[in-house]
């Protein structure tokens, strides 16, 4: 039980006197030399604070002494648990997708603060939970699932390899994995991806996503507000190990040169770099957890076990002489039903026409607000975006504060919110499949044109409309992601390769990305008017991009033709 100490009990002379002050004295140096807090040490010494007192010390402790800011008593108590090495248990978490997780109590630590717990006030899917009910869940639990996969992957991968005789993985390595995975997103904005396209950060690093960026930023926030660093030290991590975490969150591609990009690790755990967010093929166990929670939450059913590919994965040199994390080759049938996944997912939710219409209007409400200063908010939306205290205080929970704001400035933002609420969605006029070349030459030139046409028959206006491209495919644009893993086989399981679609199946899809062309009026439309709009689009847009396929992403040799023209009413 700790004993609160009081003012008085803190100045006595004579418990200064009784214990030797080594503890204090290194406590003292580690907040003076290291954190730069000098003001707090001098605080420490005036009040005679001994080594027996130090190990009961509490927050109600420092304010009495005058340390007043939480922060400071987040780094004063973490300081001293790092010199007392002080080490807390692992907690375990019941999660509805995995069961039983066990987390590292410095996992436990960053989870604990306000700069992770504001993920659960952010929508994993955005606008879907507006088309499927169940699609509730946030980026919290996401992140939970994602850094408890890390863990899991990587510990496989050094059972494996170290059974074999080979130390490539070692516990520090784990931890930080574990770290990457579970800040991988704290940089994501209200409503997640439509936040960023409405709301561009000012400067993007090349081969980084916004949202990437900003979980960076965010996570040394995290670490610098929750005095984080000396019990990232108790538990073994030093600077070099807090950049590979970062690295992690977004790795960088190898300069012109062929040159290693990263510091955090050497070449020789590059295989490391694709646990979280493989930029080589796209598999990782970020997709492993949004796959299998997306799907519990939508009533899909997930194809894909990653349990298997923690079973059979392992660490190989590959032929451009690098490592690289490799799959046995008898999984390379679980491995297209992984990508089919995410191109299920994103036909049947995330591009989900209705969903895309909500997106649309909350993304319309967003642009109608972010130079606006919202009360209770210390900035606006764009100027939150660079500053990280700010940053933390946006979640989905901004609608709701606009919804029911009585500010005249945002009065148009809350009357689509508000047409949201009665389901008054934007209408959809239809869709259509075109090609890649048709997309980039013909759509670019024409979509200025169509909606000032679209525009004329109703005496509405061009903004009024809206016409979106939706892309979807395996991953890697129109590229098969298959061709960029490598694979092993029993017989030679040191030795990596790549497994061409030849060799594996005559009745593998052909086409690897495909992209839809949709058209939404902003107003609302009686049916008539309905009807006339939707044949303007069917003989003047759809009809000019309509084209016939042999293939898509299904298998082409059940096909002779497939219309890809499709129209909705």
């Amino acid at each position: 039980m700790v004993c609160p100490l009081s003012n008085e009990s803190l100045k006595r002379p004579e418990m200064k006197a009784s214990v030797e002050q080594h503890t204090v004295d290194r406590v003292c140096h580690y907040l003076e030399e290291e954190l730069g807090l000098e003001h707090l040490q001098v605080k420490l010494k005036e009040h005679y604070i001994t080594d027996e007192k130090l190990q009961s010390l509490t927050a109600d402790d420092l304010k009495n002494m005058g340390i007043e800011n939480h922060k400071d008593h987040l780094k004063i108590l973490n300081t001293i648990k790092m010199v007392l090495q002080i080490k807390d248990s692992p907690k375990v978490f019941n999660d509805s997708v995995h069961g039983h997780m066990e987390f590292h109590p410095l996992l436990v630590k960053i989870i604990d603060t306000p700069q992770f717990q504001r993920l659960r006030y952010i929508k994993q899917l955005g606008g879907a939970y507006f088309v499927y009910p169940g699609a509730s869940h946030n980026r919290f639990e996401h992140s939970l699932g994602v850094g408890y996969l890390a863990g899991e992957l990587a510990q496989a991968l050094k059972t494996k390899h170290d059974n074999e005789g080979e130390n490539l993985i070692d516990e520090k390595d784990i931890l930080s994995v574990q770290i990457a995975g579970l800040c991988h997103d704290l940089g994501h904005g209200p409503f997640s991806h439509m936040f960023e396209s409405v709301c561009p950060k000012k400067k993007v690093k090349c081969n980084s996503t916004e949202h990437e960026q900003i979980s960076i930023e965010m996570f040394d926030y995290l670490v610098e507000e929750n005095g984080l660093k000396p019990l990232m030290q108790l538990y073994g991590l030093s600077d070099p190990d807090l950049s590979f975490i970062k690295e992690m969150i977004d790795p960088k591609p190898r300069d012109k040169d062929g040159n290693w990009p990263h510091k955090g690790r050497g070449e020789d755990k590059s295989f490391l770099y694709e646990i979280v967010a493989n930029k080589t093929n796209g598999v990782d166990v970020d997709k492993f957890d949004y796959f299998a929670r997306d799907c519990h939450h939508l009533g899909m059913q997930n194809n894909f076990d990653y349990r298997r590919f923690l079973k059979f994965a392992r660490v190989c040199e590959a032929e451009d002489g690098k490592k690289h994390i490799c799959i046995r080759d008898k999984e390379v049938y679980n491995m297209y039903d992984f990508f089919h996944t995410r191109y299920c997912l994103h036909r049947r939710a995330y591009q989900h026409r209705v969903n895309k219409a909500i997106e649309i209007m909350i993304k319309d409400v967003l642009s109608k607000v972010k130079d606006i200063k919202i009360e209770g908010f210390e900035k606006t939306l764009l100027e939150s975006i660079d500053d990280m205290a700010a940053y933390t205080k946006l979640t989905d929970c901004l609608l709701q504060v606009i919804l029911f704001s009585t500010d005249e400035n945002l009065k148009e933002a809350k009357e689509i919110l508000a047409r949201i609420c009665s389901r008054d969605l934007y209408v959809f006029l239809g869709e259509t499949l075109v090609t890649i070349i048709v997309q980039v030459k013909l759509i670019s030139q024409k979509k200025t044109e169509w909606k000032k046409k679209l525009a004329e028959p109703l005496r509405l206006k061009p903004e009024d409309f809206e016409i979106e491209q939706v892309t979807i495919n395996y991953g890697m644009k129109e590229k098969n992601p298959i061709e960029k893993m490598n694979f092993y086989n029993k017989s030679d399981p040191q030795k990596a390769v790549p497994l061409p679609k030849e060799q594996v199946s005559h009745l593998l899809p052909d086409t690897f990305s495909e992209t839809f062309i949709r058209v939404y009026c902003r107003k609302s439309l009686r049916r008539a008017e309905k009807t006339q709009l939707m044949n303007w689009c069917k003989e003047n847009i759809f009809k000019t991009l309509q084209v016939i396929f042999t293939s898509r992403l299904i298998n082409s040799s059940d096909l002779s033709a497939c219309i890809c023209f499709k129209f909705i009413i």
